[in-house]
């Protein structure tokens, strides 16, 4: 990363960890993570840990569908905890087992105006799996790479689940009195609890019609692992080194942005450097730090200093944590001592350059002294540097097309603005009523209705061709 060249890790926003609505992991399932979710946050945590309303996998928004689902979850929750009071007995295995792959399966199926459109699931049953699991051994737990047949995967499960009802058991047993209950999380790396998730979500699977998954893949899943061995760790850091001999000999031209990929006939992949995000929070942002009197540095003093020494020109905006300050259609608080502001100790002042050229934003916190009467009520302690903005592609009808952009561009600079973008403050703001301020007052442009706008995309092929020799 070159620092107003090219991108830097956080210009990409990264990916949040995904939530699932709840009337979809608890009604209509129709992926194999669907299942996983509701074994390791629904029926793992109802059986062995807390309520599901503690689940961060599942979308708790209330919205109608979703507030309704979450009062039938909470009923069902209510009768396995009602079973959870037999856990240890031989019965255990064969009621949780009903409750959720009979009972619960047969509810669901009765309200045919949900099935119109999709397969209806088709409810287990607990002695006719008993049956055909006889002379499945517990060895086929340790057999993570393979999809477990039907039988294995009851098998796993009513293994699994004794198991840790005796964990469970013995450890309220060791428990001081006084203290909460203790409780069983799930760890991908704990094979029972591993091992209960994997089978609970398989049969659910199997209910509904989704492709079962193995131990392994599960566990990829359920513990949102990405995969790192040593040999691809040595490879990335080999490629960061090949690239960055090139960044270092400022050789931009020929440095490459590679990718290496498990699931593609081609391992490595490479693409040109992007371009920094302007509104990237890391690397668009310059930093300083202000010293200022609180007895005497008004607005108006930082005004004037980021004017004189920054070089800033009209159309550049001042704020803080609180809001806007200061904007050049908003100057109410020019004369205003910070303190009256809030801006103080440990506060911070944004400025936002809206030049048709913008530096990039300027992040200053402020510290408070007393400063000499014959010195100035504002000291900015270090000049950064403040590189322009890059240019960003503007939006057509909310997509932004750089080939579209540039013919806009075009047509505008025919009809006498600068750039293609036309100053926010030119000519008085025309066409605008009394009283109206085109910031201020929100007050959208118009477009002009009679641009015609033609399209001529034959001057290249697109194709991106990469030389990394």
């Amino acid at each position: 990363m070159m620092q107003g060249k090219t991108e830097c890790y956080d210009c990409n926003v990264k990916e949040v960890p995904k939530s699932f609505p709840v009337c979809t992991i608890r009604s209509t399932p129709s992926q194999p993570i669907h299942c996983i979710v509701w074994a390791k946050s629904y029926l793992f945590t109802e059986i062995f840990g807390t309520s599901e309303d503690e689940a961060p996998e599942l979308d708790q928004s209330e919205d109608a569908d979703n507030a309704a689902e979450i009062e039938k979850l909470r009923k069902e929750a209510q009768a396995l905890k009602k079973i959870r009071e037999s856990m240890g007995s031989e019965d255990f295995p064969r009621l949780i087992f009903e409750k959720v792959y009979k009972e619960d399966i047969d509810r669901l199926r009765s309200m045919e105006e949900m099935w119109k459109s999709r397969k209806p699931p088709e409810s287990l049953d607990f002695e006719t799996l008993s049956r055909d699991a006889l002379g499945v051994g517990s060895a086929v737990a340790q057999q993570d790479q393979k999809v477990w047949s039907l039988a294995e995967n009851f098998a796993v499960f009513n293994d699994s689940l004794r198991r840790l009802s005796n964990r469970l058991d013995e450890l309220k047993a060791n428990a001081d009195i006084g203290n909460a209950p203790p409780i069983l999380t799930f760890d991908k790396d704990d094979k029972d609890t591993l091992g209960f998730v994997a089978a609970s979500s398989n049969l659910r699977s199997h209910i509904f019609g989704i492709e079962t998954r193995s131990e392994f893949d599960i566990k990829q899943m359920a513990g949102n692992i990405i995969p790192a061995i040593a040999t691809t760790n040595a490879m990335t850091a080999g490629l960061c080194v090949l690239q960055g001999f090139k960044v270092m000999q400022e050789n931009l031209a020929r440095a490459r942005m590679v990718f290496l990929a498990t699931s593609t006939e081609r391992i490595i992949t490479a693409e040109q450097l992007h371009p920094p995000n302007p509104e990237c929070p890391v690397c668009s942002v310059a930093h300083s730090k202000l010293t200022v009197d609180p007895a005497r540095a008004t607005l108006g003093d930082v005004v004037d200093k980021l004017k004189a020494e920054l070089g800033y020109g009209e159309e550049f905006s001042v704020n803080s944590d609180a809001g806007i300050l200061y904007d050049p259609d908003y100057e109410d608080n020019v004369e205003k001592r910070l303190s009256e502001l809030s801006v103080g100790n440990d506060s911070f002042l944004t400025v936002r350059d809206e030049d048709d050229e913008p530096k990039v934003d300027l992040r200053l916190a402020v510290h408070e002294a007393q400063l000499p009467g014959n010195s100035p009520a504002v000291v900015l302690q270090e000049k950064p540097e403040l590189p322009k903005k890059p240019k960003q592609a503007k939006p057509v009808n909310g997509t932004a097309h750089p080939v579209l952009n540039g013919v806009i561009n075009n047509v505008a600079q025919s009809n006498g603005e600068a750039g293609g973008v036309k100053r926010k403050r030119d000519a008085d703001d025309a066409g605008l009523e009394d009283g109206q301020v085109r910031k201020r007052g929100k007050v959208p442009e118009q477009a002009d209705g009679d641009d015609v706008v033609i399209l001529d995309d034959t001057g290249g092929s697109g194709a991106i061709v990469i030389n990394d020799d």
